[in-house]
């Protein structure tokens, strides 16, 4: 059971997540690594747009600060 942010985070590590940014984009991915800033590195990452994969990226790093939620 995740008790803190960053257990929750652990938790999510080799699975896929859905990763809200600031200006509303979505990135979805398989969560591999973060850090405290909250950069985040996604395999498999896609820009998702209503829903629908609009851009393949593969490996993605997501920097921290633009980062507005992670659903995991």
């Amino acid at each position: 059971m995740a008790n803190r942010p960053f257990d929750l985070l652990n938790d999510a590590i080799g699975k896929e997540v859905l990763v809200v940014l600031k200006g509303n984009s979505q990135v979805r991915g398989t969560l591999q690594a973060f850090d405290v800033h909250m950069n985040l590195v996604l395999e498999n990452a896609e820009q998702l747009e209503n829903g629908e994969a609009k851009t393949k990226y593969g490996k993605l790093m997501v920097r921290g600060d633009s980062v507005i939620l992670i659903n995991p």
